[in-house]
């Protein structure tokens, strides 16, 4: 009897999720394992460390995703000045590379916020807290519109050419353009490397409190490796340059 009911569950799971239509990206630049490490520079003053990693994948809706997770700290020595723990979470669906489930938490100085949403793709709604609102398909966290950003292909744009993406945040769908920058090598700790330059344009729900101009510089080959990141911010300005990496795609 108990197999009958086994039986039963699973083309009940499957009539529920095995007919999705969802889109498929080809992804040829990261996988499950990848980490990397980030000094965070104020100035000239490594002020904290980064992390970017993928150290699972897990099951969301009946899908396999990505669980996705990215961290800023500040040193112990920078504490007294300005102490920051901020995490984020995103769970990014392995074949569409979207996101079902993103979290906030933010503590900078004396401020603190927490964010989460769940995005249902089969419904078109993300539900947050504070109620559900209507999103449109392949709907983007700022976490999950990065690691997308990777797979795009670059070749033969023109400076100022941009892929036109949307980000949700809190109760609202907002627009985030990734603009093509051109291509600069530069040296970090990790090595050096020939890149292209992105100005992701985000109206809200950066990865900061403090929100400014970012550009960032990708490995200009599939992989797309983030290597350097610039914001820049009323005070100054915040880099964060790779330091090391490890599982990279093959």
């Amino acid at each position: 009897m108990k197999y009958k009911v086994v039986i039963l569950l699973f083309v009940i799971s499957q009539a529920i999720f095995g007919q999705d239509n969802f889109r498929k990206i080809e992804n040829k630049a990261f996988t499950v394992g990848e980490k990397l490490t980030f000094n965070v520079k104020y100035g000239f003053v490594t002020a904290g460390v980064a992390v970017m990693e993928i150290p699972k994948i897990k099951r969301i809706a009946g899908r396999d995703v990505y669980h996705v997770t990215f961290s800023v700290n500040s040193l112990p020595s920078f504490d007294p000045f300005y102490k920051v723990r901020d995490r984020y979470e995103t769970y990014l669906d392995v074949e569409a590379l979207f996101p079902w489930r993103f979290e906030q938490h933010v503590r900078e100085g004396g401020f603190s916020m927490d964010f989460a949403a769940f995005f249902d793709h089969r419904k078109g709604v993300a539900k947050t807290s504070k109620g559900s609102y209507d999103i449109p398909a392949n709907i983007n966290d700022i976490v999950s519109a990065f690691y997308y950003s990777r797979t795009l292909d670059y070749t033969g744009l023109k400076v100022g050419d941009k892929f036109e993406l949307h980000n949700f945040y809190k109760k609202k769908v907002y627009p985030l353009d990734v603009v093509y920058k051109g291509k600069e090598t530069i040296e970090v700790e990790a090595g050096t490397f020939n890149c292209i330059m992105v100005e992701p344009i985000i109206a809200e729900g950066g990865l900061f409190k403090t929100e400014g101009q970012i550009t960032i510089w990708l490995s200009d080959d599939e992989l797309k490796i983030p290597v350097k990141v610039k914001t820049k911010i009323i005070i100054g300005s915040i880099d964060a340059e790779l330091a090391k990496f490890e599982g990279l795609l093959k």
